[in-house]
């Protein structure tokens, strides 16, 4: 006997968030309700991904249309359901009773609530990343759940503390401080073989040493303690972080890790230290409002509203310069970069459209970007280009991410192991005795 089709009802933020989130259903019927249409519309004029999402879902919606769509129902594909579009239902008694604003949200369960009542013999599912909306339908009897496409399910390796191996003879880790190009893998007889450009400390009763797993050698090689422009690691995961940084095959890095740890001032010292071997350093972040208040609500012209923003970034450009004399040629070459915007700190929203080859690109606060976002970027990456995604995956500040669906966890999961990525989870803080206090017991 054949299962029956599940019906998976979609919210506006959804789509915003995976404008091809339709496909994700499997064989499953998709409905779309006319007041998610009245949204898209609204918010399809824009120059951010929101907007970009918004007009993709409207285009590949056009793709598909035809009159079946709201009676029968268009098919998305070989091994998939169908999709159909749900036009405005009549409140029920309850729904009236417990929601009496006519808000598209109250709109989209009244739809939800008659599709759930004409369709007694399937389960019905709405499916939105709005917490408050979830449990505004389970009041009503109304399934709902989160979108869980692109969220990855076990946190344990973008959480991962940098590995201390025991119990390897002294003369192996001896032989690493003197064999500059590394010893074989095979050699350590690992319990568990490493993945590529993956970092550890190997040590015994009296020796131990810093060291990473080179891919295309299959050599583990030692990690030498290297300082950027003037910034001096201060742990083992610092200095794991600023190999990774300079190190020519690794491409992409994500460098996660609470605040305070050092993920930003790392990349951007590192970058300032290689700055001959790109044509430009850009340093970005996206612009995540708080109170749900965009950048018209800031006073001023368009760099007074973003310096806010922006500011953080330019805090870690000053820890930089002040290890320096103001008049010393590092501090003034660093004056010549930003005046020559040879380095740029900029919102990511600006970055977004260019093709981006021999750049040091830094994106800072990754974890407010969705997995689709992350992808936009890295695939805008020319020839000669390295990206560096840093953030912490517990502070979110976009209402529809969290710690498991945001882009930087989504990054770090699928791309580990992969010959030109490596990833770095900064765990000991080093802003200050009193911020790693309150980090910790507050």
């Amino acid at each position: 006997m054949a299962k029956e089709k599940k019906i998976f009802i979609v919210d506006t933020n959804v789509i915003l968030h995976d404008f091809r989130c339709i496909y994700k259903f499997e064989e499953n019927d998709v409905i779309i309700p006319i007041v998610v249409l009245e949204e898209l519309d609204k918010l399809k004029r824009g120059s951010d991904l929101i907007s970009y999402n918004a007009r993709e879902f409207t285009r590949e919606l056009d793709r598909l249309s035809g009159k079946q769509m709201f009676s029968k129902g268009i098919s998305l594909g070989k091994k998939l359901g169908k999709l159909f579009i749900e036009t405005g239902k009549e409140y029920s008694k309850k729904l009236a009773e417990s929601f009496p604003e006519k808000t598209p949200d109250h709109r989209l369960l009244a739809i939800a609530e008659h599709i759930g009542m004409n369709n007694s013999n399937r389960i019905v599912i709405l499916i939105t990343k709005d917490i408050n909306l979830r449990m505004k339908a389970k009041s009503l009897g109304i399934e709902a759940q989160d979108y869980e496409s692109d969220k990855v399910q076990n946190l344990d390796q973008v959480n991962d503390v940098i590995p201390t191996i025991d119990g390897f003879d002294t003369s192996l880790i001896a032989r690493l401080y003197e064999e500059p190009i590394g010893i074989d893998v095979s050699e350590f007889k690992f319990k568990n073989p490493p993945v590529a450009h993956q970092y550890f400390i190997l040590k015994n009763t009296k020796l131990s040493v810093l060291a990473h797993y080179d891919p295309f050698t299959k050599m583990v090689n030692r990690v030498e303690k290297n300082r950027a422009y003037a910034i001096e690691p201060r742990n083992a995961e610092q200095t794991f972080a600023l190999d990774s940084l300079f190190r020519p095959t690794v491409q992409l890095v994500a460098l996660t890790g609470r605040a305070g740890t050092g993920k930003t001032l790392l990349a951007l010292a590192a970058a300032l230290h290689q700055r001959k071997q790109y044509s430009q350093i850009l340093l970005a972040r996206p612009i995540v409002p708080l109170a749900n208040r965009d950048l018209g609500f800031l006073p001023g012209d368009v760099k007074e509203k973003i310096g806010p923003y922006m500011q953080p970034l330019f805090d870690n450009l000053g820890v930089i310069k002040h290890k320096f004399k103001p008049e010393s040629a590092e501090s003034k070459k660093i004056e010549e970069l930003l005046k020559d915007e040879v380095l740029v700190i900029t919102p990511l929203a600006y970055i977004r459209g260019r093709s981006l080859s021999n750049v040091f690109f830094i994106v800072d606060e990754a974890q407010n970007l969705t997995p689709h976002e992350v992808k936009t970027i890295i695939t805008r990456a020319g020839e000669g280009t390295k990206m560096i995604f840093t953030g912490d995956i517990e502070q979110i500040d976009s209402p529809y991410l969290d710690s498991k669906s945001n882009g930087l966890t989504y990054l770090t999961d699928k791309m580990k192991g992969q010959d030109l990525f490596a990833h770095v989870n900064l765990i000991k803080g080093e802003r200050s005795y009193l911020a790693e206090l309150a980090s910790n017991i507050l």
